[in-house]
């Protein structure tokens, strides 16, 4: 099985949201489902439906949670040396040489990747031009809307 590459925080909160899962939620519909079932005739009633209906997303999520934590391979970015070089988990200051446009992104895994919050996929375009390069380079990086060019301002290891 291949190991997919997490950061610290990003493990913590599929943790997080497992534990909420099967602490909270899976009781939670399993007592809907027996009060639907007191209605009567399960057939015609649509609490039923919709509580096992949300049990099956719930028993999802889990397995979904715990096959991710399985194949983590979670790096702390931290105890590693800072060399300057772009890798996973290190948090890099771009400058776009078009605009003077300055941007900061922390490169994670899939599943962490949100753009708003500037954390982007070890697999985005982006990344994967950044990776293994060092501060001061410029990397031509293509997008959907054209090949833009950055340079690396900063390589941050938080």
């Amino acid at each position: 099985m291949n190991k997919v590459p997490m950061t610290i925080v990003g493990e913590q909160r599929l943790r997080k949201e497992l534990e909420e899962l099967k602490s909270e939620a899976r009781p939670r519909v399993i007592a809907a489902i027996a009060e639907a079932r007191e209605h009567g005739d399960l057939k015609e009633n649509a609490e039923y439906h919709a509580a096992r209906e949300q049990q099956g997303f719930i028993e999802g999520r889990i397995q979904e949670i715990e096959g991710k934590l399985s194949s983590a391979q979670v790096i702390d970015v931290t105890k590693l040396p800072q060399t300057g070089k772009v890798i996973f988990g290190v948090t890099v200051g771009l400058i776009n040489l078009e605009t003077d446009e300055e941007v900061t992104y922390r490169i994670v895994g899939e599943d962490e990747a949100d753009i708003k919050a500037g954390r982007i996929s070890v697999t985005s375009p982006i990344a994967r031009a950044l990776i293994g390069k060092e501060e001061g380079d410029v990397v031509q990086v293509r997008t959907p809307g054209g090949d833009v060019e950055y340079e690396i301002a900063s390589v941050e290891h938080l």
